[in-house]
């Protein structure tokens, strides 16, 4: 699998969640199936199941995983931060660098983490994202408290989090299918800096 060092011997648990998130981003979710996916990680259909139960519940998997190495490095990283002004600059810096390091990821991210599926109404919502939420909220909220917010704290999250979304999801469109979208990482940081001090009572 593309992220994973040559020569190191995973659990097949490991091996079905790195094909699959490499066949998702590549092909879509709708479209792998999970004998693709079985093939690619060298196992069987049936280690998926034991695993991960279906292919949706491989899906929130990989969302899961993610979120569980992102979220315990933005509580370290802002605990010992006094600033909500700078606590929420940094959540937000941590989360862009971390999406810029795993293409395949980001594609999931993008496409497919929040998109209702075939049923109407299931939007993958894992408990990592909501812990991730409630981390944005809280610091917003610290702010909000202290009087420097203009806006309520979770429509600001929700606006900040709808500008990133779109920004880097036309970007990837821009690469992939020629959509308008000339500009850089750096001026997805500087718009969200802006956005953000727009945002708070000066």
């Amino acid at each position: 699998m593309r992220n994973q060092p040559a020569g190191v011997l995973t659990s097949s648990r490991e091996r079905i969640r790195e094909a699959a998130k490499d066949l998702f981003a590549d092909s879509g979710y709708e479209l792998t199936s999970t004998a693709a996916i079985c093939r690619l990680a060298s196992t069987s259909e049936s280690q998926l199941i034991k695993h991960f139960g279906n292919k949706q519940g491989l899906l929130e998997a990989i969302f899961q995983y993610a979120w569980e190495q992102i979220n315990p490095a933005v509580r370290l990283a802002t605990e010992s931060i006094s600033s909500g002004r700078q606590k929420f600059q940094v959540m937000m810096e941590m989360v862009l660098n971390f999406l810029g390091k795993d293409e395949q990821l980001r594609k999931l991210f993008l496409l497919e983490g929040r998109r209702i599926r075939n049923d109407g109404k299931h939007v993958v919502l894992v408990p990592g994202f909501l812990e991730f939420v409630k981390i944005a909220d809280g610091i917003l909220q610290e702010l909000a408290d202290q009087g420097e917010l203009a806006f309520p704290p979770q429509a600001l999250r929700s606006a900040m989090m709808g500008a990133i979304e779109g920004m880097l999801r036309d970007k990837m469109l821009a690469r992939s299918m020629g959509f308008p979208a000339d500009f850089s990482d750096a001026d997805v940081r500087s718009l969200c800096a802006a956005f953000f001090t727009a945002s708070l009572r000066l």
